[in-house]
Order: C-alpha cells, then sequence, then structure tokens
C-alpha cells in the first residue's frame, strides 16, 4: 500500500472511530470498541473500500499509534468528540509535559489555559518534539511546557493513553510557560 493510500485510510478510521461513527452506521460501544468486520462492511456499504490487510498495515505503521486491535476489535487510542470512556486509569506524569500549538492561538491559552474544545481531553506530550510535530500541523509550532508535577500536587488527575498521549481535563494558564514573544 502506497502512502497516499495509507493516509488516506488512516484519515477515514480517525473520523469514523472518534468523532462521526454514525455517518456509516456503526455504534461504539462505551470503551469506543466496535467489531473489524463490521467497520469494513460499513465503509464499503458507505463507498470506501478497504480491506483487513489495509487496515492491519494503517494500524502498525502509524507513527502515533492513533488504533488499537484487541482480538477481532478496533478502536481510536484517543481523541474523540463522541461519548466513550477508554477505561484509562489515573497515572503520575512527568515532571514537565508539552503542548504544541500554533502562535495564533497563544493569547487565548495565556486568558484561559488549555480546554479541551471539542474533544474530551487536553492532549500533552510527554517530550517536545512531538509536541512541536503536533503544533506543526496547523502552522510554525510553538511548544508550551506544563508544570505536571505541580498539577498532580494541587489535585488534577492525569491518565495516559496506549500510544503514550498524555490526557488531563484542562490545564490552567497558572501550569504553563509561554515562550518570549509569545
Amino acid at each position: 500500500m502506497d502512502e497516499r493510500r495509507t493516509v488516506k485510510v488512516s484519515k477515514y478510521l480517525a473520523r469514523h472511530l472518534r468523532h462521526t461513527p454514525e455517518e456509516i452506521g456503526l455504534a461504539l460501544d462505551e470503551a469506543g470498541w466496535v467489531e473489524i468486520d463490521t467497520l469494513i462492511a460499513a465503509a464499503a456499504a458507505h463507498g470506501f473500500r478497504f480491506t483487513r490487510a489495509e487496515l492491519d498495515q494503517v494500524v502498525a505503521a502509524n507513527d502515533k499509534q492513533r488504533f488499537a486491535i484487541e482480538g477481532t476489535r478496533i478502536r481510536a487510542s484517543q481523541g474523540h468528540s463522541v461519548g466513550v470512556d477508554l477505561g484509562l486509569p489515573s497515572a503520575v506524569p512527568p515532571p514537565c509535559l508539552f503542548h504544541g500549538t500554533v502562535g495564533r492561538h497563544v493569547a487565548a491559552i495565556r486568558a484561559e489555559g488549555l480546554l479541551p474544545m471539542d474533544r474530551h481531553d487536553v492532549h500533552l506530550s510527554a517530550d517536545r518534539a512531538t509536541a512541536a510535530r503536533v503544533g506543526a500541523r496547523r502552522g510554525r509550532p510553538v511548544v508550551l511546557p506544563v508544570d505536571a508535577a505541580a498539577m498532580h500536587r494541587d489535585g488534577h488527575v492525569f491518565r495516559v493513553s496506549a500510544n503514550g498521549v498524555w490526557l488531563t481535563t484542562a490545564v490552567p494558564a497558572r501550569y504553563l510557560r509561554f515562550p518570549e514573544g509569545h
């Protein structure tokens, strides 16, 4: 499978496993899982065909490990806007986490902190490079360090997804460090 096809299938999976399963007649269970055969059939019935081999390749090759397969089921690892409970236990975060964004959002973040927007949680990275890649998807990246140790001490709950993305409900601005010029 070529790179363009891999990206196309990955984006299709992300859309329907995170945001709009009902568009193709899927019903995710409470934890976000759906039978793989059901997903493939629903996609085909709505004009997007892919094979189990293509799906397996997309899941295995995805550098961000956006999807998880368990037996005959698949789900998105995080990033849902639909109501699911991933069942992730709370975890003690590293002292510092990072959030990647772009300059045009920094003023709002400075005023309101990091909010989940249309997702369930704020996504944080354990390393600066990953946060920079996330921010670069929408322009020139700005990486905001998060004082996760202080947040945790103050009672904020963190969870970590299967693919290493740190999740929390919000990050108040007082726990963020803003680079000069932003």
